[in-house]
């Protein structure tokens, strides 16, 4: 097991590169098995979850040349649909939660798609429903094998219709999108995930020759095409963790420039760090995050407590509530942070209360934090990272508290973060990875 150990009180200082979003490249990667035309995408990020998606459909078949770092080319010509039926397949498909959006790209140009239930972050029920119930309004037969933990889809013919969904499920509004941009006729899907990462996949989507209007918006029509052909495509900065390196400025009173980074795409995270109290500021296409003695947190206009709750976009993106919640506990005020998608996701506000932050567990889904406005000073702790972001949250922690911290199981960071201890070193930090 890997561990971060971190000496923690130093103020940071200098520019940092986001990586490539990372929910963007676990689809527009699946989208490559859409033609048999290549397919280049630039901005890859090199993290463990995208990286054994690429090693995924390598073993599918697909062709994979890397052109330079971040830059692959992609093409999906012979496709080996039986490797889905392998142990081999069984093991790496079961271990990456994204694999689950090659069903709706196999299923449109195949007829058929298997995967096995897909793992990743424990962060509580992560249900597929969304998936196959798109699937099967579009003409598709589902089958689940409980015991062998194993989804089945297949179909002779894929017929465009209206679909409403019962969440706006990002993923699942992908793999729909993917299953009808081949299909017969006309597809409506109403109730749509419209985060840029699906905004990005249907813009490559359109490129390629796909028929899709209304994209920004939970109403997409589509209207099937014969077939796809190749396109180049770049990825935007990963919106997680520019979001990151704000709570990295507040709290350790550090002035970051976090370069080509525009305002418009982040949509409602820099206003919520506002009303959190730091100043967030776009200049020349850079996003400037200044040091500040104190950060203040709002309150509603009649004096309550502020909430920050996770919401589908344009509301903010539960990805970042770990963070929000972290920066808070040395804030000026108190903040209630409501996380709704997922019941196991505030769990990790033990180790802060370890480190000494003031926080009420009210429930699974909300945490009460009182801000201590740098009175009381974090204090360094051994912990381990139990998913992404909770992961990302405690080493910003651990960046801000007095004395030492080791943070042990970073394989779960390295799954979203790009070579994050060498980053934050060139900012300053006294980080160290030990194997």
């Amino acid at each position: 097991m890997t561990s971060f150990r971190i000496r923690g009180g130093v103020p940071l200082a200098g520019e940092i590169i986001p990586q490539g979003a990372k929910n963007e490249a676990l689809q527009v990667i699946c989208a490559v098995l859409l033609t048999p035309e290549p397919v280049i995408i630039h901005n890859i990020p090199d993290i463990i979850d995208v990286n054994r998606l690429i090693d995924l459909l390598a073993s599918m078949g697909v062709e994979v040349e890397k052109l330079a770092p971040g830059s692959y080319r992609f093409r999906a010509a012979e496709v080996d649909v039986s490797y889905l039926e392998t142990e081999e397949f069984r093991q790496r498909g079961g271990s990456l939660r994204g694999s689950v959006m090659i069903l709706g790209p196999l299923l449109a140009r195949y007829g058929k798609a298997r995967i096995p239930k897909p793992g990743g972050d424990k962060i509580g029920r992560r249900r597929l429903d969304t998936h196959f119930l798109g699937f099967e309004a579009l003409g598709a037969r589902f089958d689940y094998d409980a015991a062998g933990r194993f989804y089945r889809v297949d179909a002779s013919h894929l017929q465009g219709r209206y679909i409403l969904l019962d969440e706006a499920s990002v993923t699942g509004t992908a793999n729909i999108i993917m299953t009808a941009v081949l299909a017969k006729g006309q597809t409506t899907i109403y109730h749509a995930a419209c985060e840029p990462y699906i905004q990005q996949l249907c813009k490559m989507l359109i490129s390629m020759g796909a028929d899709i209007s209304g994209v920004g918006s939970n109403l997409l029509t589509i209207k099937g095409v014969e077939a796809l052909g190749g396109t180049t495509h770049t990825l935007l900065p990963d919106m997680i963790e520019v979001g990151s390196f704000i709570g990295l400025a507040a709290i350790t009173q550090s002035t970051l420039t976090v370069k080509g980074v525009e305002e418009q795409p982040l949509g409602i995270i820099p206003q919520v760090f506002r009303r959190l109290g730091q100043q967030v500021v776009f200049e020349n296409g850079d996003m400037i995050v200044p040091a500040q003695e104190e950060y203040v947190i709002d309150t509603y206009i009649d004096g309550s407590i502020l909430t920050v709750a996770d919401a589908p976009w344009p509301g903010f993106t539960p990805d970042l509530l770990s963070i929000v919640l972290v920066m808070a506990t040395q804030a000026k005020g108190t903040v209630l942070i409501h996380q709704k998608m997922f019941e196991s996701r505030l769990f990790f506000v033990d180790k802060l209360i370890d480190m000494g932050a003031q926080i009420i567990l009210c429930d699974p889904h909300r945490a009460t934090v009182i801000g201590q406005n740098r009175q009381t000073p974090l204090r360094g702790i051994k912990m381990t990272s139990p998913d992404i972001r909770a992961g990302v949250a405690l080493l910003l922690a651990a960046l801000s508290a007095e004395g030492e911290s080791e943070i042990l199981n970073v394989e779960q960071i390295d799954r979203g973060y790009q070579h994050i201890d060498q980053r934050l070193r060139a900012l300053g930090a006294q980080i160290e990875r030990i194997d």
